[in-house]
């Protein structure tokens, strides 16, 4: 029998509220490394016991394998639908199957869901294989389930954003499931000097990927991530996020020649290959796995216990995607190192801010956590998330009243907080006086609509001006 935690057992309480309110496609954030699998494993189980046919959606060869694993685990009878393997519709209630095999074979299969199950569900937009599935199940209830509620572009999974979803059920943050002890602490590393990105040409949201590659694929940002994990975490397993395959085997080779055992994966390799170097990651024959975008998501390898940032991006959902594949817990596992070569958490936030998430998208959110900001603080002794007070709560840590002097170097990276953070963020806004420079600043931190940033900014300043 599947146990559930407490929160995972509420959110299911929460979805089937919502069903029974009349929502036909609720969405489920839980964050990284919190057991979405397990939970909506669960719910087909249960659902399929019922005789509801159930269909889950998952978008790479990994997630089927590992989907299909928990259900036999959980002793839940399943069929797949998959490249090269043959499904068992009609034998089953549970089919998992693979986006792009089911939309090549809709026209093949007379049975038809009740219930679609969307793993990943910020993938879930209609002009899409993901919407070409759910436009031909259409009669069907949908469980979209995701660790980061918004596109990779900022845009809202909503129906009203012209995606699928009604409703959304919020689960914990990461800071409530970090003090819960179900995620590692991250301790994040960022540089004093970010990389300059403000001759990156934007596509479709994103950094331009080739313009990236030739900024990041450099002797001396590879230098310094192979000199920082040596110093700040020598040989712990990790994973490295790059900016194209060449740059991910060039980094693999840089980190081959300090000594260690590394290896890249990409998507293009053939399955079997990308299952072997995962395993060996898991397993310890490796200490670094580089990669450009094939484990961003979904891959669970809980020993991982560093992520290695060196992809720039404007998405915040990517970012968090990446970030999270060092946070979950593991036996022996104190911490998880974040080494942010790419600056995103100057750019994002720390992967355990509370964030306000909206169906309706980025600039929904945005407008919500400006209204409703609540700065907190992080004991440096026990490590608790409070309101700013001169001594933790928890333990009674008293805060030192003068800011660590830090020698740095050039390329250096330092551990980072909430208040770096919000320093940095401020002293650039303070220090950018026109509505030009305002406006490059707003597309650099990642507003969808910097412009309008930029006036608001400058509105503020001349009533303080006017009122003074």
């Amino acid at each position: 029998m599947i146990q559930l935690r407490a929160y995972q057992q509420q959110a299911e309480h929460a979805l089937r509220e919502r069903y029974r309110r009349g929502a036909k496609a609720p969405l489920l954030f839980l964050p990284t490394g919190s057991g979405k699998t397990v939970l909506f494993v669960d719910i087909a189980r249960r659902s399929s016991e019922r005789g509801t046919k159930v269909l889950v959606l998952v978008h790479r060869q990994e997630l089927l394998n590992q989907t299909s694993r928990v259900m036999d685990a959980f002793g839940v009878e399943h069929g797949l639908i998959a490249r090269g393997i043959s499904h068992s519709l009609g034998l089953v209630n549970v089919q998992v199957a693979s986006v792009q095999t089911l939309a090549r074979r809709l026209g093949l299969f007379s049975w038809k869901p009740d219930l679609i199950v969307v793993d990943e569900a910020h993938h879930a937009v209609g002009g899409n294989t993901w919407g070409k599935i759910l436009h031909h199940f259409h009669e069907a209830r949908i469980l979209g389930c995701t660790a980061t509620p918004e596109r990779y572009d900022g845009k809202g999974l909503g129906v009203e954003a012209g995606g699928f979803f009604d409703t959304m059920v919020v689960g914990p943050s990461v800071a409530e499931l970090i003090a819960a002890g179900y995620l590692s602490r991250p301790v994040v590393y960022a540089p004093s000097a970010p990389v300059d990105l403000s001759r990156v040409h934007t596509r479709d949201g994103d950094y331009a990927a080739n313009e990236l590659d030739a900024l990041m694929d450099a002797p001396s940002i590879t230098g310094d991530a192979v000199a920082h994990y040596r110093r700040l975490c020598p040989g712990e397993p990790s994973i490295a996020f790059c900016t194209s395959v060449a740059h991910a085997e060039h980094v693999a080779e840089q980190f081959r020649q300090a000594g260690y055992q590394a290896a890249s994966i990409d998507g293009n390799m053939d399955d079997k290959d990308r299952r072997d170097r995962i395993s060996d990651l898991g397993e310890g024959r490796l200490n670094v796995l580089t990669s450009c975008e094939i484990i961003s998501e979904g891959t669970d390898i809980p020993v991982v216990s560093a992520a290695i940032m060196l992809r720039p991006t404007k998405s915040l959902g990517l970012a968090l995607q990446q970030m999270g594949r060092a946070l979950r817990v593991h036996p022996g596992k104190t911490r998880a190192v974040i080494l942010d070569h790419a600056a995103l958490t100057l750019t994002h936030g720390l992967p355990d801010e509370d964030r306000a998430w909206s169906l309706s998208g980025k600039s929904k959110r945005e407008s919500k956590e400006k209204e409703s900001v609540t700065q907190v603080r992080q004991c440096e002794q026990c490590w608790a998330v409070h309101r700013p007070a001169p001594k933790c709560p928890s333990c009674g840590y008293v805060y030192p009243t003068k800011e660590r002097e830090v020698e740095q170097r050039d390329g250096e990276l330092r551990e980072v907080s909430h208040e770096d953070v919000r320093r940095v963020r401020a002293r650039e806004i303070a220090h950018s006086d026109s509505l030009h420079d305002l406006i490059e600043l707003g597309k650099r931190f990642g507003y969808r609509n910097p412009y309008a940033w930029a006036n608001h900014v400058l509105d503020g300043r001349r009533r303080k001006m006017e009122a003074a």
